[in-house]
């Protein structure tokens, strides 16, 4: 549930680590997976969630390496697969409402690049400000150039931006607080000339 906002963090770290040569990412193609962890000891009835969030827009400003981009917290979907359509609707909802991201009041999960320096070859240290939930954190990662798109992962607390992990029967079933990101970002085809 806590996932949307691991997504949001991951993509935006992607944007912002594109080499000055790199052309604006193609956000339909672009993805980031939140994966969320169960604890406590009655975990081995519950489930791990899988989480998919779009990117619904993208500013990258290749001269001065830096990005922002823009998730909208009503796009992000719940694709565990071990689950049935039902409870996959239920964590849906659950996640969407009040308990963890509050769509309506925090819509969107923004994240802007502050510094992005260029590693060994293809890799970048990607720091910057993620606004999720009404908080803001500084976050650094290191994203690696792929072929032709930019991948990595990161891990972030929820608790770091006001959400309480869900828990059910008094903690015996829980959701981790530190939540894992992967982003795979893909460059755009530049126009012919």
């Amino acid at each position: 549930m806590q996932w949307k906002l691991c997504w949001v963090f991951l993509i935006a770290v992607l944007m912002g680590a594109q080499s000055p040569q790199a052309p604006k990412t193609r956000t339909q193609q672009s993805s980031i997976t939140v994966k969320v962890a169960k604890s406590g000891m009655f975990s081995g009835f519950a489930h791990n969630h899988l989480i998919k969030a779009p990117i619904a827009r993208v500013h990258i400003d290749a001269t001065r390496l830096a990005g922002e981009i823009t998730v909208m917290v009503r796009d992000m979907k719940v694709v565990d697969p071990e689950v049935s359509d039902k409870d996959r609707a239920e964590i849906q909802s659950t996640m969407l409402g009040p308990k963890v991201l509050d769509q309506e009041k925090y819509p969107e999960i923004h994240f802007a690049t502050t510094r992005v320096e260029p590693g060994v070859p293809q890799t970048f240290r990607v720091t910057g400000t993620l606004e999720l939930h009404g908080a803001k954190r500084e976050m650094n990662f290191v994203v690696s150039r792929v072929q032709d798109h930019y991948h990595g992962s990161t891990r972030l607390k929820q608790s770091d931006f006001g959400i309480k992990p869900i828990s059910l029967f008094g903690g015996s079933v829980k959701v981790k607080d530190e939540l894992e990101l992967e982003f795979d970002v893909y460059e755009s085809i530049s126009p012919a000339k």
